[in-house]
């Protein structure tokens, strides 16, 4: 079902500081209502890890269960794509679906968020992410396939801290 995760470890520069090369974990899950929780988990347990702040892991998880939320309830997706990155104090999430279904509404309700729009029922979730992080956005996203299919990546991006010395 999931894939394993790529982190990779701290090196040093020629000069013998410590760098952090970019951290990386994707997975697949089922597009269902209860794979949201099975997604906030899987952050929850990789940015722990990754030594990554209490703090910064509260609001990847919330943003991971709204993104992935947003894609199963506005497509009509067998599966529901997710990526973690950490690369230096920056931690991105990204959530792919497959399209189909209302997928073309979630697009308008994104423009909704963006303009704080709260009072429809749908786009709380996009607004919920627009407070959160610190840059957000969406673009297409081929998922192969025979067909070619097309759906849409939700990414959000925000300031994350690290525990480790």
């Amino acid at each position: 079902m999931a894939a394993p995760h790529d982190a990779l470890p701290l090196e040093h520069r020629l000069d013998g500081a410590p760098t952090t090369r970019p951290l990386r974990d994707a997975f697949h899950l089922p597009a269902r209502d209860t794979s949201v929780a099975l997604a906030r988990a899987r952050v929850l347990e990789r940015l722990r890890e990754w030594y990554v702040d209490d703090e910064s892991n509260a609001d990847a998880q919330l943003l991971m269960s709204e993104l992935f939320t947003n894609a199963v309830r506005h497509t009509d997706s067998e599966k529901v794509s997710c990526e973690l990155w950490v690369i230096g104090v920056r931690l991105r999430l990204e959530v792919a679906d497959e399209g189909g279904g209302n997928s073309v509404m979630r697009v308008e309700d994104a423009d909704r968020g963006r303009s704080g729009d709260a009072e429809r029922e749908n786009g709380r979730g996009l607004l919920l992410v627009s407070v959160l992080a610190d840059d957000w956005g969406i673009r297409k996203a081929r998922t192969g396939g025979p067909e070619g299919v097309t759906g849409h990546a939700v990414w959000a991006e925000l300031e994350c801290h690290r525990t480790h010395g």
